[in-house]
């Protein structure tokens, strides 16, 4: 990969944002085409809540994606007294198990009745994106390179424990970020990230945690402290990561919901963190996902950098704010082109 001559299509799928840079190798990237746009689960969602004010029952289909917001405006159509069908695999986007996702009165069904709204489900909408970048008189790339959040598929444990159990595997073999960018094979664990494939089968794949650490890795103001370890946190809309990182290893990973945080809660848990004695229970216990160290982490990881869109939340606390390339929002896809080496 680290050869390609040819353009290729980086999108970051967020809870609020879908972040997507058209990256044109020769091209200074400052200049290359960009757009921040609704995610999916924001589009999806308000295709529900318009049948819920019409009254109209719904029918889901397509691909399992992310939930998030389309998962609430699911809850509050079904709670408005109001059908909702759904195939098989798009059930799964609320939830691993089907018998939960009964459970809420979803109608698992792939013959609804004709009278409901039928509503696609997908993180990847080639159809919207080739209009897009057509009407600017741009090339449609035939590669693609494509950021979800996929917790990992599990009917046993919570989405958060599983979530966890594979950022500490991935921690204590090794931490290498650019390891979990799938130009190949999938972990099958990851049935988001199987679901984009399904659609576009050459897609480069990893999950937008990777992708914002990476990201935050290009800002060259920080380079010099990699050497000594730095912490790296994003404050997403939905998630906050922090990632304790040194040269090219990961010693250490923490992850909220930013809505749960705030500026008095996100120091103390990064204070703690930095002092390697924040424990998953902890985190767990207070609605977050976790936490995973590496034995060998100790204290220290003075140097903190921050991205996200909600790191505002922050600047009282003077964390250095990356802008990679000049474009905080673009993060992720800049951190899926330093996993591929093209950046």
């Amino acid at each position: 990969m680290n050869n390609i001559t040819k353009n290729i299509l980086v999108i970051d799928v967020g809870s609020g944002t879908q972040d997507i840079l058209l990256f044109q190798p020769g091209k200074n990237i400052e200049n290359c085409p960009k757009f921040v746009v609704p995610s999916r689960t924001q589009i999806v969602a308000a295709q529900i809540r318009q049948a819920t004010a019409q009254g109209q029952d719904i029918f889901l289909h397509g691909h399992l994606m992310g939930g998030g917001a389309c998962g609430l405006a699911l809850r509050k159509h079904l709670k408005a007294g109001l059908k909702a069908y759904a195939t098989e695999q798009t059930a799964l986007t609320f939830n691993d198990s089907l018998e939960w996702v009964k459970g809420i009165g979803v109608i698992i069904s792939n013959d609804p009745p004709e009278s409901a709204a039928s509503i696609w489900l997908s993180d990847l909408d080639t159809a919207s994106l080739n209009q897009a970048i057509k009407a600017f008189g741009l090339e449609v790339p035939d590669q693609l390179a494509i950021a979800v959040q996929d917790h990992g598929f599990s009917t046993r444990e919570s989405n958060r424990s599983v979530r966890f159990r594979l950022w500490k595997e991935f921690i204590n073999n090794g931490g290498n970020l650019k390891e979990l960018v799938f130009t190949g094979d999938i972990p099958q664990v990851y049935t988001r990230m199987h679901a984009v494939r399904e659609i576009a089968p050459l897609a480069v794949v990893t999950d937008t945690g990777t992708a914002a650490l990476l990201g935050i890795l290009t800002d060259p103001y920080i380079q010099p402290y990699l050497e000594e370890g730095m912490l790296a946190i994003n404050i997403g809309n939905s998630h906050t990561l922090g990632a304790a990182i040194q040269g090219n290893r990961v010693y250490g990973i923490f992850e909220h919901h930013t809505s749960s945080l705030g500026l008095d809660s996100l120091s103390a848990l990064v204070q703690r963190f930095q002092k390697a004695c924040l424990t998953h229970e902890e985190v767990y216990k207070d609605g977050g996902h976790g936490v995973a160290m590496h034995p060998d982490m100790k204290a220290g990881w003075n140097f903190i950098a921050v991205a996200g869109p909600r790191r505002e939340m922050a600047k009282p606390l003077h964390w250095y704010e990356v802008a990679p390339f000049g474009d905080m929002m673009l993060t992720g896809c800049f951190g899926m082109l330093k996993g591929l080496n093209l950046i």
